[in-house]
């Protein structure tokens, strides 16, 4: 078996397990979302590092929700520099500084993604909003979560901290495919299942907004004759609410 091919089955697997195990919990999301958004809420998102591509997915486009907040902060993102963004992850206090100036409001729901759940940012990240009245939505591997310690002071992990915990099945190792003799492992899994999980959520919300009489808010392409019109007027709703328009 080649080692494409042996990716490609750890992939189908993987997402054959969040479906078999993970689609009541992503429903529970999606209901959360739901009350909120149909109430004109917005729901916010935050990661680090590689997960921020979570929060890139979710945010302006085509057949996503248009009341995404996405908070982007350049200091964990890895185009500012990758070893720095570990460093600024890793450093209690950071959270509250991204959140400074940001609206976000009681009852609406946030979405955090980290694959360990062990770093300080994500975690304060949760803790703050807890202390905000929101609703935390997590996606994080529950066994890697487990078998690793926290470098929060309060020994507590992402998962601990959230309403909602969707695990991204990700078992041991994020890299799938072992390299014949070598010991090294390529092939990463938890933002390929992080990214899935996010666009379930999506599908789910609409469906629970069309399911209510509602037309969902969600982009069309902007390359279609149509689509400027249609989103410009989706977007000048929520533009006073989402800084990243």
């Amino acid at each position: 078996m080649s080692y494409i091919d042996s990716y490609r089955e750890c992939v189908l697997d993987l997402l054959n397990r969040i479906n078999a195990t993970q689609t009541p919990v992503i429903e529970e999301a999606a209901q959360l979302v739901t009350g909120s958004l149909l109430k004109d809420g917005v729901l916010h998102v935050f990661s680090t590092g590689h997960s921020h591509m979570i929060v890139e997915e979710l945010f302006h486009r085509t057949g996503g929700l248009v009341p995404v907040n996405p908070i982007f902060d350049p200091g964990t993102m890895l185009h500012t520099g990758a070893l720095r963004s570990t460093k600024l992850e890793r450093l209690p206090g950071y959270a509250g500084v991204i959140l400074q100036g940001l609206d976000v409001r009681e009852g609406e729901p946030i979405l955090i993604a980290s694959n360990s759940g062990i770093n300080p940012v994500p975690i304060e990240m949760a803790q703050l909003a807890k202390e905000r009245g929101m609703n935390v939505i997590c996606i994080t591997s529950r066994d890697i979560s487990t078998a690793l310690k926290s470098r929060h002071a309060t020994g507590k992990k992402l998962m601990d901290i959230a309403d909602i915990v969707i695990d991204n099945c990700i078992t041991q190792n994020d890299a799938a495919v072992e390299v014949n003799e070598t010991g090294q492992r390529i092939g990463a899994l938890s933002s390929i299942a992080g990214i899935y999980i996010a666009n379930c959520l999506v599908v789910e919300v609409a469906s629970r907004f069309a399911e209510a009489g509602v037309i969902p808010p969600v982009l069309m392409s902007s390359n279609m004759p149509e689509g400027d019109g249609f989103n410009n007027a989706l977007l000048k709703k929520y533009s006073r609410r989402i800084k990243g328009f």
